[in-house]
């Protein structure tokens, strides 16, 4: 178990540097103004389904019902035909009407502004349907316990934009971020082969043509139930970041860039711990939980709570006392500017005040989806967002983007609140603490 989370933490933590470089030639190269907003906007939607599939909701819905049946090829040949169509399809919707799918994620922006942005998010998009095969070839491999491919494979993506950046840095800022959009598309292929190539090394099969037999039978596994109500559960923390680049459309220039440098940050900590972790645990607790082996699964949460617990801490404390010496050390140079380093480090603050509440939710979750609980975590989930939204209006106008972050913080607390609450506080009292 530790072995996996350490592969978790160690593919992350080289991919996050890598992404980390990425930002930093990002801010050198476009600064924090209209045409890296108009990027950011691109990449958020897809990017965003990626964080609810890879991090939680596909692989939490996937692998109880893959453990349940009993025809694994049949019903990951239903699963993955299904789920691709879709998606291409849903693809080719966002192509046709791109113009307007900008309007709706950036709706502040005024007509030139989406005009120059809906080329990048038509581009974009097309990264979902490769994203969901990584996540399904991803799934199989951490059935049979294999972490490595899928935690070094987002390096790849980095890789990529990191390429594009150094050989356009030269060219009109537009044309830096329209190619940094196609760089996201050839760093999805990328990590598509890598995984073709892990699932082909474990011998792993997951389409067959007779399917008919089992039709029936991914009926009864009601996956599409579980699945639906945990993107919706699993997603929190990514919603709420959606929901101010959303808000942000209506500030200043370059606020939308200030709050992804920040969240970017913020990231790293929670995905080296607190993702990696809860990707690590799950099949384990999942498993012992199939077999009524409750204690087993008890005591490796107890155990990861409490080192999960001291990492956060840590990582929160160290991160706002030296929040403007991490800003500019990664982001002041360039096109980037003090007071865009500035107004970055305190978004940061607000933001690492809730990396705790968010990170001890994520491993606490998975006791939810691994009893199919996934309506109860939606239902936390709906709570925590509601809230969120109206924080967010209350701290928009006297704050700007700094009460955007903190409402989303707050909205953590509350999230750790009611999961706990439907945990059980008499069992983390007796069984964790």
């Amino acid at each position: 178990m530790i072995r996996h989370i350490f592969t978790n933490s160690f593919g992350i933590l080289i991919s996050r540097i890598l992404g980390f470089i990425r930002d930093l030639l990002t801010a050198s190269i476009l600064g924090a103004n209209i045409y890296s907003d108009i990027f950011f906007v691109a990449f958020k939607l897809p990017n965003l389904f990626r964080r609810i599939f890879a991090e939680g909701a596909f692989t939490q819905s996937f692998i109880p019902s893959y453990a349940k049946t009993n025809h694994k090829i049949q019903f990951s040949t239903i699963l993955f035909s299904q789920f691709l169509i879709f998606i291409i399809i849903l693809s080719l919707i966002v192509t046709l009407f791109s113009t307007l799918i900008t309007k709706v994620i950036a709706i502040g922006f005024d007509t030139s502004t989406i005009d120059l942005a809906a080329p990048l998010v038509a581009i974009c998009f097309y990264y979902l349907p490769l994203i969901f095969i990584v996540t399904f070839l991803a799934a199989l491999l951490q059935y049979k316990n294999h972490f490595s491919t899928t935690a070094f494979s987002t390096s790849l993506l980095n890789i990529s934009l990191i390429t594009s950046l150094l050989l356009t840095a030269n060219l009109e800022k537009y044309d830096i971020a329209y190619y940094l959009s196609w760089a996201v598309i050839i760093g999805g292929i990328l990590q598509v082969i890598v995984h073709l190539i892990a699932i082909k090394k474990f011998k792993i099969k997951f389409l067959t043509k007779s399917i008919k037999k089992s039709k029936n039978t991914f009926k009864e596994s009601k996956f599409y139930n579980q699945f639906y109500l945990a993107v919706f559960g699993s997603s929190s923390a990514h919603i709420a970041a959606f929901l101010d680049t959303w808000l942000a459309s209506f500030l200043v220039s370059g606020t939308i860039s200030y709050l992804y440098y920040a969240n970017r940050v913020f990231q790293l900590p929670l995905a080296l711990f607190a993702i990696a972790t809860s990707i690590a645990l799950f099949p384990t607790i999942a498993k012992a939980l199939k077999h009524d082996n409750e204690d087993k699964a008890l005591q490796i949460l107890k155990k990861s709570f409490y080192i999960l617990s001291i990492l956060l801490i840590t990582a929160s404390l160290i991160g706002i006392i030296f929040n403007n010496f991490i800003v500019e050390l990664l982001f002041l140079r360039g096109a980037f500017t003090q007071i865009d380093a500035d107004n970055t480090a305190l978004i940061l603050s607000m933001y690492l005040i809730g990396l705790v509440p968010f990170g001890i939710s994520k491993i606490f979750s998975l006791w939810l989806y691994s009893k199919h609980q996934q309506g109860k975590a939606a239902k936390i989930t709906a709570i925590s967002l509601g809230w969120n939204i109206v924080l967010s209006l209350i701290f928009i106008i006297p704050f700007q983007a700094a009460g955007l972050a903190f409402a989303s913080t707050l909205s953590g607390f509350i999230l750790l609140h009611l999961t706990l609450k439907e945990f059980g506080y008499k069992k983390f009292k007796s069984r964790i603490l």
